[in-house]
């Protein structure tokens, strides 16, 4: 098990990666919530959740993603695993105490939920475009709002040292937000251009998205998009 696998289990795989790294238990359990933002991915409002769970309820900062496709997510890692229904249950008060008016599904999407949404693990190429999902750094993420993706494979190892620093909601933390909430009831199907002042994430951005640029250049732009 490489570092960036054993920091995906520590905080969100219910198996090991040797064995599958589910999401979901047979028992309809997760230690993952994802929030995800998308068409348009604003960063924005995202970012109310992304402050307003540590500010408000005490839990740990959750991980920032970039879909791959069209969005931006926010990992949310439980110490403990949870019934499906709970999570979805707690994704629910987090959408309505923080983007009440965000249309669900087109742009909002919870996973786990009975919306029909289902989070694919993070980084994973995406088949739909070829560009990647990947997480990032909180001071990067207001720059991949336009192009959530990565068209080439983010560093393991810089995905790995991004995890490092995170840790999952404690139980108790957890409970306050749930425990007067009816559960949700989950679906099966579940069960899985510069100007005159350069902004230099941006500009690393469009080196790193033109196709025009060598090969080598755009891999270092990555590289220091994701350090």
């Amino acid at each position: 098990m490489n570092r960036l696998q054993s920091e995906l289990h520590r905080l969100y795989l219910l198996t090991s990666p040797e064995e599958g790294g589910r999401l979901m238990d047979e028992a309809g359990q997760v230690r993952a919530m994802v929030l995800e933002l998308a068409a348009p991915a604003d960063w924005e409002a995202l970012s109310k959740v992304w402050r307003g769970v540590q500010l408000d309820l005490g839990w740990p900062a959750p991980a920032i993603a970039v879909s791959g496709l069209d969005g931006l997510q926010l990992w949310f890692s439980l110490r403990q695993p949870v019934s499906a229904d709970r999570a979805a249950a707690a994704l629910a008060q987090l959408q309505a105490r923080y983007l009440p008016d965000i249309a669900m599904p087109a742009r909002l999407r919870l996973s786990p939920s009975a919306a029909g949404f289902a989070a694919g693990l993070v980084p994973a190429e995406q088949a739909q475009t070829g560009n990647w999902s990947a997480f990032v750094a909180p001071d990067l993420a207001p720059v991949f709002v336009d192009t959530p993706w990565l068209d080439i494979p983010p560093g393991g190892d810089g995905q790995a040292d991004l995890l490092a620093r995170l840790e999952g909601i404690k139980p108790d933390a957890f409970d306050a937000l749930v425990q007067d909430v009816r559960p949700v009831t989950v679906a099966p199907m579940l069960v899985t251009q510069p100007t005159g002042d350069v902004d230099p994430r941006r500009f690393l951005q469009q080196v790193l998205n033109d196709e025009t640029v060598e090969l080598a250049l755009r891999i270092e732009a990555a590289k220091a998009l994701l350090r």
